[in-house]
């Protein structure tokens, strides 16, 4: 589902997207398809980028303005004053965490494209998920777990804890080993940064 477009960037790695709204779309995306650690890619002619919703922020002009507003309806607004803009809306912060080479493969790492403004977001299914954290072994792969920790920092145990949330229930008992010791090494490491502060 195309849930949002690129606006800007902050890195190579880490783009801000515009969530589509009721202008954007007649059925705009619902909350739960843009929430924390979702997976997406974004798609611009033939590149495939893929990342993960690690960030998000309201924008709201009109909170702190001062001036008279029309008080009108919508619909009555965009009678009288058809310039008048909603402004308001969701930005999500998109972490990069690989690609799909052109063999039509998923990689994990940093991406060499640049993800040009007004590339659409779409989220990512299932199984797409699933293959993009299969490694050429056929076992569970996270290469871009330091990219994680490094890049998205204060969200990064977050960010990861819900990552492995989702691959434990696609990847079942083939890899909960893995799954249950980077967990434990995660929440191992989040209580010694919260005895730090």
């Amino acid at each position: 589902m195309k849930i949002a477009k690129i606006v800007k960037s902050n890195s190579h790695i880490d783009y801000i997207g515009r969530v589509l709204d009721r202008l954007d779309s007649a059925e705009p995306p619902a909350l739960e398809h843009y929430r924390f650690a979702q997976l997406v890619v974004m798609q611009h002619e033939d590149s495939i980028i893929v990342g993960i919703i690690y960030n998000s922020q309201l924008i709201n002009p009109e909170y702190g303005r001062l001036g008279p507003r029309l008080s009108g309806s919508q619909n009555m607004n965009s009678v009288f004053s058809p310039d008048l803009m909603d402004e308001q809306g969701v930005l999500i912060g998109i972490l990069l965490l690989g690609w799909v080479d052109e063999a039509g493969k998923y990689r994990q790492g940093v991406p060499r494209a640049i993800v040009p403004v007004n590339s659409a977001v779409f989220t990512m299914s299932d199984a797409d998920v699933k293959s993009f954290h299969t490694g050429r072994d056929g076992k569970l792969a996270l290469h871009y777990y330091s990219q994680i920790t490094t890049h998205a920092q204060r969200f990064a145990p977050q960010l990861l804890l819900g990552i492995l949330d989702q691959l434990e229930i696609l990847f079942g008992d083939a890899s909960l080993a893995e799954i249950r010791l980077l967990r434990r090494t995660l929440n191992w490491q989040q209580i010694f940064q919260n005895k730090a502060l």
